[in-house]
């Protein structure tokens, strides 16, 4: 294992690992991870990896792990990347492809699905606009363990104003496709569709928006092949889901993620006839994660469930089949306490498992474990230059709001400073209903403010997802009241502990944190000393006219429920209708791309601090969409960010 590291290591591009002087802290902070995937071949004989390029492309690598060589490096053309691959059987491979687009914070899947030999030969483009065959936007759906040479996926028309779901059998090897029929479900401007195929390899069940009703989702089954799609059941926004994670197998029940029967999502099954749903575990104050076995390459079983409160924990069942899989996975995760552990890929008779650890502590490292020697080695680790034993250490800690409700926060300190009278950043999330911060994945952000010196607070003020279905919807209407109260209540916890110094305190957040920065130091003008609002809303009506949310049914909805009723109310609590209120200096950060928050929003907060005379910085770069994605941009960003805070809030 440590030769296949050192392939992988001489493949990196970026010179940081190689002994070159080292990078300012927000170089590597900014860095995108050189390693994001890593999957072993059904019999375990090869390793594929994707890492990226000093351009910033993605490749695919692919390693022979009994030769300890380098079999091929594929790579995409211009700004392609490789978005996700597949072994399909240990000779061959298939992979989505995605594109850098400006108005995306991440690249954007093309629907091109390609297939390659493991040493890349017989590279063929399988669909899309530059193959031989099914032009339309692909994805792929599932493998098919017993048909290694074909792949479920379903296909889209990009012109299509209502788009429904074509399901195919596409050959690995020529491209050639089988239609398996239409799922009366559609897939717009990117809505998720989810498909599952039984353990027969037909296509039983799906989920996705209703085609003439995009408020609703609905489930789709069908008894076999070649038989009528039925709607089985049907969710509105505010009357909770259920998310399929597999079919049982006895081709009758699906199991999945519910909210439905229980206020937080809870293990659960369906009844693929009948639509009736059943609780099988269920944590009162958060949300459960399955823990699956895994059998022939495909997810089999529930063995467990992880679930995140006052720490990431994880529960194993009894009454299971693969008792032995189950003990095995409970030892891998608690060989690391307080991260997510996931099985990223296994061999088809689970001897080589492939493991892929994260927490917001370290960033994401691949284990190799080898069953019938019970060992556990390093692959890689996706951020080889950040070393996790000198981050600043991140927490979760309790609170109760002043209604007593209880509210759980991230909290990050400075690594060597003492926990007392720090300087504060407020550090709110975005989205802001669904979305919560985690200890499952390390905040550039949050990382980069500790390493400067600063205690950063990210509250899950009520409207955060992961608490259940009323946590959610009390933020509703709420943006500017409540949900900001739930975040000076966590302030003041902190000041009161003593780890804060109460005269040294500003905001900072992004796209909803954005807003709720601006907000925060309208409601308590004298509790802080300035605010960074990035890609953030500041006028509440506007959202209803600008940015890609009121382009959909669903969208309009969401709106309607989240926001106040009325025009009134919402200037009420919009932030360019209450500069008059702010006492602290502002800096804006926008990207030019944006379309989930248009720069019009930017330029209307400049609009009225500029009538008003007061104080602000304003950053804003033409490529960028909602949230930067070049690494120079960040490193630009963040300079910006901490000259403005030592300005008001440094020693």
């Amino acid at each position: 294992m440590k030769k296949i590291l050192c392939l992988l290591l001489c493949l990196a591009p970026l010179q940081a690992i190689s002994g070159t002087p080292e990078k300012s802290v927000l170089e590597d902070y900014a860095k995108h991870a050189q390693f994001m995937n890593i999957k072993i071949s059904p019999q375990g004989n090869y390793l594929a990896a994707t890492s990226r390029t000093p351009e910033g492309n993605i490749n695919l690598t692919v390693l022979d792990i009994n030769n300890q060589e380098v079999l091929s490096v594929t790579q995409g053309r211009g700004k392609e990347s490789v978005s996700d691959f597949n072994w399909v059987s240990d000779e061959r491979l298939v992979m989505s492809m995605a594109r850098e687009v400006g108005s995306y914070e991440t690249p954007f899947a093309t629907g091109e699905i390609f297939a390659m030999n493991a040493d890349g030969g017989n590279q063929k483009i399988l669909t899309g606009w530059r193959s031989d065959g099914l032009k339309q936007f692909a994805q792929i759906i599932d493998l098919l363990p017993e048909e290694s040479d074909q792949v479920m996926i379903y296909s889209t028309s990009n012109n299509a104003s209502e788009p429904y779901v074509d399901i195919y059998r596409l050959k690995v090897d020529s491209g050639r496709v089988k239609s398996e029929g239409r799922i009366p479900v559609r897939r717009y401007k990117g809505t998720n569709v989810r498909v599952y195929l039984d353990d027969n390899g037909i296509t039983r069940l799906a989920t996705g928006e209703e085609p003439h009703n995009t408020n609703e989702k609905v489930i789709m089954t069908r008894p076999g092949a070649n038989k009528e799609w039925k709607e089985v059941a049907r969710f509105g926004q505010k009357e909770g889901n259920f998310l399929p994670i597999d079919i049982l197998p006895d081709g009758k029940t699906a199991v999945g993620l519910s909210d439905v029967v229980t206020d937080t999502n809870a293990l659960t099954t369906m009844n693929l006839a009948t639509g009736e749903i059943s609780v099988m575990a269920e944590h009162p104050e958060t949300d459960l994660s399955p823990i699956m076995s895994i059998r022939n390459g495909r997810a089999n079983e529930v063995i467990g469930a992880a679930y995140e409160y006052d720490n990431i924990d994880t529960v194993f069942f009894t009454d299971i089949e693969d008792e032995y899989f189950a003990k095995v996975v409970q030892s891998l995760t608690n060989a690391f306490p307080n991260a997510s552990v996931n099985i990223n890929s296994a061999t088809l008779d689970n001897s080589k498992i492939v493991l892929s650890v994260s927490s917001a502590n370290h960033p994401r490292e691949f284990y190799l474990f080898d069953a019938e020697k019970r060992a556990l080695s390093l692959i890689i680790k996706s951020k080889p230059w950040l070393d996790k034993e000198e981050i600043p250490q991140t927490e979760i800690i309790s609170y109760k709001a002043r209604d007593g409700l209880t509210i759980k926060a991230l909290l990050t300190l400075p690594k060597g400073q003492k926990a007392e009278d720090l300087p504060l950043i407020l550090l709110p999330h975005g989205g802001p209903h669904g979305p919560r911060d985690s200890l499952t994945a390390l905040n550039p952000d949050a990382k980069v403010l500790a390493e400067h010196g600063y205690a950063v607070l990210q509250p899950n003020f009520r409207g955060s997802g992961g608490y259940g279905r009323e946590f959610l919807q009390s933020g509703y209407k709420n943006w500017g009241t409540t949900m900001i109260n739930d975040m000076t209540d966590g302030v003041m916890h902190v000041v009161e502990e003593g780890i804060v110094d109460k005269d040294r305190m500003c905001v900072y957040g992004a796209s909803y944190g954005g807003y709720a920065a601006l907000m925060t130091v309208i409601r308590e003008p004298d509790l802080y000393k300035c605010t960074i609002g990035f890609v953030g809303v500041y006028d509440l009506n506007m959202m209803f006219k600008e940015g890609d949310i009121p382009e959909t049914e669903s969208g309009l909805n969401y709106l309607d429920m989240a926001l106040p009723n009325t025009e009134e109310e919402r200037n009420a609590q919009s932030p360019v209708h209450l500069v008059n209120k702010l006492k602290v200096p502002v800096f804006i950060i926008q990207g030019g791309k944006d379309v989930r928050v248009p720069p019009k929003q930017a330029y209307a907060l400049r609009d009225a601090l500029e009538e008003r005379d007061h104080p602000y910085e304003w950053m804003f770069k033409d490529s960028e969409g909602h949230g930067f994605y070049k690494p120079e941009n960040n490193i630009e960003r963040w300079t910006r960010m901490l000259t403005f805070l030592d300005k008001h809030i440094g020693e």
